[in-house]
């Protein structure tokens, strides 16, 4: 068979070389291999992704709402105006009977908060699309208010109203509150009342315990080189813890004598009281103010305005002329004579030269010798001052729109306390301060100069006659306010001044402690009598 010329022939096919192959394939990985190593070299492009991707999602999640009320064109600072104004407008509506109107009030304001608290959830701020219907339909609602009179000066009308109504109520509330903590304070305990009756059936039924009375007060009454201490009190535990804190922290008790003044009714209980019980050898007299003879109606002005009708009123019945009396003055304690005996220490103790006058709300935690020998510097009283706490100047006890006050008084001088007093009896008696007591007590007959107490007309008997004392002498406040801990530990005399007594109830409890150790609870008539 003859060949085709090679101009008929095919052309014939060419293989590529399989070496060709495989070194392609070999370049195409090896640059892939390049590529790879260059981005994790220089992962410019990828971070940059990520840090925006990151500030973008900080960015969402710091978004709230106070960053959006801060934005003048802020749709929710918007929103947030209308609901605050629509509160106000709600009040007003219902207080106006407009049940309608407030109903329809408070629905939209419902859904005004819904917008707000989606927008919160999703942390993305409000956009004037979403909000559009809330705040035209608000804002037709507002519109109505007006329409209403719902105006800017009645709603300041009604809330001035409103207000005025919150206050009549927070005065009702305050007025209660004092009025029964002053009757709380006023009420004596059953514990001590049976404490009373059951150490007067004692006294009456044990003639040998009166003779042991009379031995046990013998001497020292008169002995000017002991230590005089004198309490006016018809609380027998009060007064026992006086005295038995006294002799307790006293170097010297067998050089301490006390003097107690009571009333007929409690007389015979004190006296067993004092008679059963031994205080460290301290001498302990007890006298019953009804045998003062000379305590009457022509000498005390106190008890010649007890016989006056208006007097009466004013502190027993409440009336004082066209006004209620307050509550704090309706306190008979304020015109009782063992609260104004103070006033006559002198006549009471003719043959005492130097007396401490303690109040029977305190507790004694220091030996009280050094004040017998004080320098009073021609003073009568010894007194801390009280002007440096939020304790008192003159012008907060006394009248100075009264003449009299204003011409003999400066309303800045330094105020003082009774309840622990040094008096100096000698300079008492040569300056008769009773009798300057007298005198402004008797131009006080109409309550023009003070109102109540002893305290008032005391600074008014002492003043430029008081001789400061170091105010560790005697720390205030324990019955009514919170006092440094540091003052309290420092203090010889603590003063339960107020109406939380530490014997009733109502006492304040951090300090209760420190008057309860003075008192033997274990003691068979205190656990008869349930005293705890």
């Amino acid at each position: 068979m003859r060949r085709r010329g090679s101009e008929f022939r095919r052309p014939s096919r060419r293989r590529i070389p399989n070496v060709f192959l495989l070194t392609l394939c070999g370049l195409l990985i090896l640059l892939f291999i390049v590529l790879l190593s260059r981005e994790n070299r220089n992962p410019t492009s990828r971070s940059v992704y990520n840090k925006r991707s990151y500030q973008h999602e900080k960015f969402i999640e710091g978004l709230n709402i106070t960053d959006e009320m801060l934005s003048p064109n802020s749709v929710t600072r918007q929103l947030n105006d209308q609901i605050s104004l629509a509160k106000a407008f709600l009040v007003i509506a219902k207080e106006s009977n407009n049940l309608q109107f407030a109903w329809d009030l408070s629905a939209q304001i419902r859904n005004s908060q819904v917008l707000l608290s989606n927008a919160a959830l999703r942390r993305t701020p409000l956009t004037t699309t979403e909000s559009e219907t809330a705040i035209r339909d608000m804002a037709l609602l507002l519109f109505q208010a007006q329409q209403f009179h719902y105006d800017s000066a009645t709603m300041i009308m009604r809330l001035k109203a409103k207000i005025q109504g919150l206050e009549e109520q927070v005065h009702s509330i305050t007025e209660k509150s004092s009025k029964y903590g002053q009757i709380a304070a006023e009420e004596v305990p059953k514990s001590l009342y049976c404490l009373g009756v059951r150490l007067t059936s004692e006294w009456s039924k044990n003639a040998n315990l009166q003779k042991k009375f009379k031995e046990k007060t013998a001497s020292k009454l008169e002995d000017n080189n002991a230590y005089h201490f004198c309490i006016f009190s018809d609380n027998i535990l009060a007064t026992s813890v006086v005295v038995n804190s006294t002799a307790t922290n006293s170097k010297n008790p067998d050089k301490v004598v006390f003097h107690l003044i009571t009333d007929k009714v409690n007389y015979a209980a004190m006296r067993a009281w004092f008679t059963i019980n031994n205080f460290k050898g301290v001498t302990v007299n007890v006298q019953k103010i009804e045998d003062f003879h000379w305590l009457n109606a022509s000498y005390v002005p106190v008890l010649k305005q007890l016989q006056d009708s208006e007097t009466q009123n004013y502190y027993f019945s409440g009336n004082g002329g066209d006004k209620q009396t307050p509550i704090k003055f309706r306190n008979p304690k304020y015109l009782s004579m063992l609260n104004h005996l103070r006033f006559y220490i002198p006549e009471v103790f003719p043959s005492l030269k130097k007396v401490v006058f303690l109040d029977d709300d305190v507790v004694v935690q220091k030996d009280l010798s050094d004040l017998f020998s004080i320098d009073m510097n021609g003073n009568v009283n010894g007194a801390v001052e009280t002007c440096m706490e939020t304790f008192h100047r003159y012008h907060k006890y006394l009248n100075y729109s009264h003449p009299l006050i204003r011409e003999h008084f400066d309303p800045d001088a330094c105020g003082w306390a009774f309840g622990m007093n040094v008096f100096d009896l000698v300079e008492w008696r040569r300056r008769n301060v009773t009798g300057i007591y007298h005198y402004w007590q008797e131009k006080n007959v109409d309550r023009t100069l003070w109102k109540l107490g002893t305290l008032p007309p005391g600074l008014l008997t002492f003043y430029g006659l008081t001789e400061p004392l170091d105010p560790s002498w005697h720390v205030l406040g324990l019955g009514y306010t919170n006092v440094d801990p540091k003052l309290i530990e420092k203090g010889a005399v603590l003063h339960y001044n107020g109406n939380s007594k530490p014997w009733l109830k109502i006492g304040m409890e951090k300090y209760k402690s420190l008057w309860d150790k003075y008192v033997d609870y274990r003691h068979p008539l205190l656990q008869q009598c349930n005293v705890h």
